[in-house]
C-alpha cells in the first residue's frame, strides 16, 4: 500500500501558452507542489513565477541545479523537447514533457532510453485522452460494442491567424514545431491510433495554403489499420474565423459514435445495436471546456501522482508517446514522397 503522504516538487520550463494549464493543474492537487519556472523571456519567467512565490531562471540548466525537485515538467517548443527531457533524467528527475515527445524518432528514442537508464518515469502528456466522452468510446471499442470497426475519421477544424505564428519565431518552423500534424493535431492522431488499433500504411497530403510559415497550415491524410479498417484525419488551421470543431468518429457493424465540440468534448451521436449502462451515462454528461485543451491536465497530473506513489501506471508514458510521433512522420514521409507510406517506420 502506497504512502499518501509523499508530496512530490516540480519545476517547469517554457512559460507560454500552454504553461498556466500546467500550473492550474498542479495547484488542485494535495501531493504536488511547482517549486520553480524557466523561459528564455525573464519577462515569461518572472510572469508566471512571482504571483507563485517561486523562484524564476531563465537558464534550464541554472534551475535543475538550484531548485530541489523530483519532477521537471517541459512546455517548451517541441523540438527542445528531447534534449531538455534527457539533462532533466541525467540529473534524476522524472520527466513530463508536453506533446509532441520530440519531433523525430531518433530524439524520441534517445528521450526513452535516457529515462530507461536514469530509472526515471517518463510522461507525455495526452490530456484529450482523458475526457470523459473520450474515455467513454475507449470503453466501448474494448467492450466490442461496435463489432467489427468499418471507418474512423479525426476532423480538426481550428483557426490559428498569422499573428499567432508571428508571436515566436519557432512556431510553423520544421526545426523547431512541425506543421498542423505535428503541433496542433498531434492529440488527435493519438486519440485515432490509441482507440482504433495499430496503423498499417498511410497516404498524406498536405498543403501550406495561407499562412506565412515553413510547415504546414492544412493536410489530410488516409489511413489503413491493422484490422482493416480504413481512416481519415483532415486537418486545417484556415477555419474561418474560429475554431469549429475538433471531433473523432467511429462507425462499426453494431454501433455509431461521434465525439465533437471543438476538442471531443462533447457526445454529438452515440447509437449502439446492444444497450449498455454507459449509455446513460453518455446523456448525464456536461462538458464544455473554456478552450481546445479542455480540462484533462489535472487527470494526468492525478495520474503522475498515483504512479510516483505506486498506485497506477502511466496513461501515457514514453514508449506511448512514440507511436502516435512514428504516424505523424508516416504522414509526413508520405505528403513529401507522393507514395503510401507503410508502418512502422524503417531505419
Amino acid at each position: 500500500m502506497s504512502d499518501e503522504s509523499m508530496a512530490f516538487r516540480i519545476a517547469l520550463v517554457g512559460c507560454g501558452r500552454i504553461a498556466n494549464n500546467h500550473v492550474e493543474a498542479i495547484k488542485r492537487i494535495d501531493g504536488l507542489e511547482l517549486v520553480g519556472a524557466c523561459d528564455v523571456s525573464e519577462e515569461r519567467a518572472r510572469a508566471l513565477a512571482e504571483p507563485l512565490g517561486v523562484p524564476w531562471f531563465t537558464s534550464y540548466e541554472k534551475m535543475l541545479d538550484d531548485v530541489k525537485c523530483e519532477i521537471v515538467t517541459i512546455c517548451t517548443p517541441s523540438g527542445m523537447h528531447p534534449a531538455q527531457g534527457v539533462l532533466a533524467a541525467k540529473t534524476g528527475h522524472h520527466v513530463v514533457t508536453e506533446k509532441p515527445m520530440a519531433i523525430s524518432l531518433k530524439g524520441a528514442d534517445e528521450l526513452v532510453a535516457a529515462c530507461d537508464a536514469a530509472h526515471v518515469h517518463l510522461f507525455v502528456v495526452k490530456q484529450n485522452r482523458l475526457n470523459a466522452p473520450v474515455q467513454l468510446l475507449k470503453r466501448a471499442v474494448d467492450r466490442g460494442r461496435f463489432g467489427r470497426v468499418y471507418m474512423a475519421n479525426c476532423t480538426v477544424r481550428w483557426a490559428r491567424p498569422q499573428e499567432y505564428y508571428d508571436q515566436a519565431p519557432w512556431r510553423g518552423t520544421w526545426e523547431f514545431d512541425g506543421g498542423a500534424f505535428m503541433n496542433q493535431a498531434s492529440h488527435y492522431v493519438d486519440l485515432i491510433q490509441w482507440i482504433v488499433g495499430p496503423v498499417e500504411n498511410v497516404m498524406a497530403k498536405t498543403a501550406t495554403l495561407a499562412r506565412k510559415i515553413e510547415t504546414e497550415d492544412s493536410g489530410v491524410a488516409i489511413l489503413r489499420f491493422r484490422s482493416g479498417a480504413l481512416g481519415v484525419i483532415e486537418v486545417t488551421m484556415l477555419t474561418y474565423p474560429k475554431n469549429m470543431e475538433g471531433s473523432l468518429t467511429i462507425l462499426g457493424e453494431k454501433g455509431t459514435v461521434k465525439i465533437g465540440g471543438t476538442a471531443v468534448n462533447k457526445v454529438e451521436h452515440w447509437e449502439f445495436a446492444e444497450s449498455d449502462p454507459d449509455d446513460e451515462l453518455v446523456r448525464t454528461l456536461d462538458s464544455n471546456p473554456p478552450n481546445v485543451y479542455g480540462y484533462g491536465h489535472e487527470g494526468y497530473y492525478r495520474n503522475v501522482l498515483a504512479v510516483l506513489r505506486g498506485d497506477a501506471k502511466p496513461d501515457t508514458d514514453g514508449r506511448a508517446g512514440r507511436k502516435s510521433l512514428e504516424l505523424i512522420l508516416g504522414i509526413y514521409e508520405s505528403a513529401k514522397t507522393g507514395c503510401d507510406v507503410p508502418l512502422p517506420l524503417r531505419g
